[in-house]
């Protein structure tokens, strides 16, 4: 069990580029990131597109008002003349800005954490995976669902045999909050179905990178073949780019898949589920309810396992904060996901890779893998939502 006490020599010195007043998610960073403050201190920001604004917002957060600059630039050349300059950069910015930050980032010798998706081509996955391999640089991906105990225990079961072999991977994120049009749409939603600042797709990319990225770390044996998406714009002005999307897609085992995502659900509160289908048995989660993970044998009794129980597998009680009988939120998966960079961050530099091999958390090969399933659903869908092989 997770208790706060430090896993690291010192807390790394973090900076967040973006994240600011109007963001949807930069308080999930600041508290994921700071919720061990053993692992984190944030010293820095260029918080948002307005300086005056980000400037105002990052001393009412805490930070140094010299700190807090007007771009990443600005950022990126001021902490380079300080003997107590940044470490680590949060790029949580427009999906269009991510690729040139993470480079400059890296060119100034900086680790990166960076939101999804994180970039619009695999070129520029390639790019940047040279470029960090050449700088001796960790680059994670926000994919903030990732870290739930009871997906870790999903996990454990599958490595163990315990469903079987994997047949079915049936895999949804939905809710309802886009349903009518964009006319009073904030700030932070309008650029997301902006193709010039969203990229390709709209929830393809906000939305199914986390499930699909989730699936992948479930399921580490298994790699899709082919892929047909199908995929609409109910809101015509967001045409091009999806609010709503189906994908069938085979696995190298033999094993079959689906997964649909929208955000035009009228209604709907479900958000994501994975259910994991065995010859011998099923796991589902579903993160309405993220403690929970439901295990059904055919013949048998439904069995509900519920997190910080001494029956789990240690891959899942070693992530757990709360204990048995106290719910966990999404916070405590954000929190986990940034100890765990920040853990692969104190590995790379110390040069373990025997640690750095050991941890499960959502490096640049995830995000780049996001990337490939983004350009390879788009590809069949702009074809006629046609079977295509994933390259």
């Amino acid at each position: 069990m997770l208790n706060g006490e430090r896993v690291i020599q010192r807390p790394l010195r973090w900076g967040l580029v973006g994240g600011g007043r109007t963001s949807q998610v930069g308080y999930k960073h600041r508290t994921g990131a700071l919720r061990d403050n053993t692992a984190y201190t944030l010293v820095c920001g260029a918080f948002d597109v307005d300086a005056a604004r980000g400037r105002d917002f990052g001393i009412n957060i805490g930070v140094d008002g010299e700190r807090c600059y007007p771009d990443y630039r600005t950022l990126i050349g001021e902490e380079a003349r300080r003997p107590d300059g940044v470490e680590v950069v949060t790029v949580a910015t427009p999906n269009h800005t991510h690729f040139e930050i993470t480079k400059a980032c890296l060119m100034a010798g900086l680790h990166v954490i960076c939101e999804k998706p994180l970039f619009f081509k695999m070129e520029e996955c390639r790019e940047i995976e040279r470029l960090a391999g050449d700088k001796g640089l960790i680059v994670g991906v926000a994919y903030s669902y990732s870290a739930f105990p009871m997906l870790l225990q999903m996990r454990a079961m599958v490595a163990k045999g315990v469903l079987g072999d994997i047949r079915i991977v049936d895999l949804c994120y939905i809710h309802g909050f886009n349903s009518a049009d964009d006319s009073n749409a904030s700030e932070a939603q309008r650029w997301r179905t902006n193709p010039a600042t969203s990229g390709p797709t709209f929830v393809l990319g906000d939305l199914s990178t986390h499930t699909y990225y989730m699936s992948q770390m479930v399921l580490p044996h298994m790699k899709v073949t082919r892929l047909l998406c199908d995929r609409q714009s109910f809101i015509k002005s967001r045409a091009p780019l999806e609010d709503n999307a189906y994908v069938l897609f085979h696995y190298d085992n033999g094993a079959v898949g689906r997964l649909w995502c929208s955000s035009v659900c009228a209604g709907s509160m479900d958000s994501q589920t994975i259910r994991i289908v065995g010859s011998q048995g099923s796991l589902i989660w579903r993160d309405a309810h993220p403690n929970e993970l439901w295990y059904e044998v055919q013949g048998r009794p439904v069995q509900l396992m519920s997190h910080g129980m001494p029956y789990l597998d240690e891959l899942s009680l070693g992530s757990d904060r709360m204990g048995a009988l106290h719910a966990e939120g999404l916070g405590d998966s954000w929190s986990n996901v940034y100890l765990r960079l920040a853990q692969a961050i104190d590995a790379k530099r110390r040069g373990d890779q025997a640690a750095l091999d050991g941890l499960i958390y959502p490096g640049l090969k995830d995000g780049a893998e996001g990337v490939r399933w983004i350009e390879n659903c788009v590809r069949s869908a702009d074809a006629g939502s046609v079977w295509v092989d994933f390259h």
